[in-house]
């Protein structure tokens, strides 16, 4: 491979560190690779939230020599099922089922807190000789022949790459002067983990009501992880509620099949949008996670769909240096654009899709998404098709989420 200047990676958090640890594995020990957030100062990580990482992303994690550090503390889902009614509803009718494997014995997902995954990328990539900086990305200069990339403390870096992996509100991006196209919708996702007497066994629900999707999504012991959708004035007013207020808003939605349930920790809305960025790509700049896009988290692919990003681009960069070619000029970076964008705009459609169908209480409405629901469970062909999907495993997959090493 002929020497090359090495590769930035602006934001620390999933995608960031998994993106390091993949180009290490690919490229070997002597390329440098640098993170640098100002995150990474905060150690252990205090991430409350919890996150569903589909059966292709465990493959990767797998193939990065992480998942067996996690495994332990991450839930399976066994079996996934979706009902439909109104918030008053005395009963809530399933009408969609899923069993909760892609290959025998492999759960197309698996529940886990995102704290345990942060820190477990962090130890992994410092082994692995990633360079860990607990500083920003403050500017960037491209030309034809490389980047200089300035960081907070000041120091300056030469380098054939600048990967932007720093979130939804990405100054990397912002300053390439690349736009996006999208909107806000007026629905924010409150998250909270709950405590609950009886087992879920591994039992995953998604109730659509009125004001779009309640998921329960099971944890390891009695707990579960909710992503509770409401209109933004709603969710600032639940999230405000004295503790015993907000115990009765999430008992009416939670239901109590499970026993009695309690919130464990504090909880937070989030306000939901959709964005793309008109590119992925610029010069020796590549745009990966929520830098690159954000959907809404009714499929519960947001996460999924950065690592999906961090597959596409590790392989397209480690295929070209083994070639000899430069892994930052852009028909090189195209190729990843083009892996990549048709996958997050079909993504990006149907989550706006079932948004609209499936966030609203018109009775016309209501009538033919069920019985769309309805027949999808009565045809098993059709339902392993949308497990494969939702799994990851369909399409053009790159090799590390089959699992396969760089």
């Amino acid at each position: 491979m002929a020497a090359q200047r090495g590769i930035v990676i602006g934001g620390g958090a999933f995608a960031g560190l998994a993106l390091a640890l993949a180009l290490r594995q690919g490229l070997g020990p002597d390329l440098p690779i640098i993170v640098a957030d100002p995150a990474l100062a905060a150690r252990p990580s205090r991430d409350p939230r919890a996150t569903a990482i589909v059966a292709a992303c465990r493959r990767l994690f797998d193939a990065l020599g992480v998942w067996d550090a996690v495994a332990a503390d991450s839930q399976p889902i066994l079996d996934m099922v979706v009902t439909d009614s109104k918030l008053e509803d005395a009963t809530r009718p399933t009408f969609l089922t899923f069993g909760g494997h892609v290959e025998p014995g492999e759960p197309f997902a698996h529940m886990v807190e995102n704290r345990r995954l942060i820190d477990e990328l962090v130890i992994r990539a410092e082994a692995a000789g990633v360079d860990l900086r607990a500083t920003a990305v403050t500017t960037f200069d491209s030309r034809a022949d490389g980047v200089s990339v300035t960081l907070g403390d000041g120091s300056v870096i030469e380098a054939g790459l600048l990967v932007a992996a720093d979130g939804a509100r990405s100054k990397l991006r912002e300053r390439a002067g690349i736009a996006t196209h999208g909107w806000d919708y007026d629905q924010s996702g409150i998250v909270v983990t709950v405590g609950h007497e009886r087992d879920h066994d591994g039992r995953a629900e998604e109730h659509f009501l009125p004001a779009g999707p309640f998921a329960i999504l099971p944890l390891t012991g009695k707990r579960s992880s909710l992503v509770w959708t409401e209109n933004r004035a709603e969710a600032a007013r639940i999230v405000a509620l004295p503790d015993e207020e907000f115990h009765a808003e999430l008992e009416q939605r939670f239901g109590l099949h499970l026993g009695e349930v309690k919130a464990l920790d504090k909880p937070r809305a989030f306000p939901l949008g959709y964005f793309v960025a008109r590119s992925f790509i610029g010069e020796r700049l590549a745009l990966i996670g929520d830098a690159a896009h954000v959907i809404h988290p009714i499929a519960g692919q947001g996460l999924n769909m950065g690592l999906k990003d961090v597959a596409a681009l590790a392989e397209t960069i480690v295929d070209a240096a083994r070639l000899g070619m430069d892994f930052g000029q852009s028909d090189v970076l195209e190729r990843y654009q083009r892996w990549r964008r048709f996958d997050t705009m079909t993504m990006g459609v149907a989550t706006n899709v079932l948004n609209v169908l499936f966030s609203n209480d018109l009775p016309f409405v209501r009538s033919i998404r069920d019985i769309g629901l309805g027949i999808v469970d009565r045809l098993p062909p059709l339902k392993g098709a949308f497990i494969k999907q939702a799994a990851g495993l369909s399409g053009d997959v790159p090799r590390l989420l089959k699992g396969e090493a760089l």
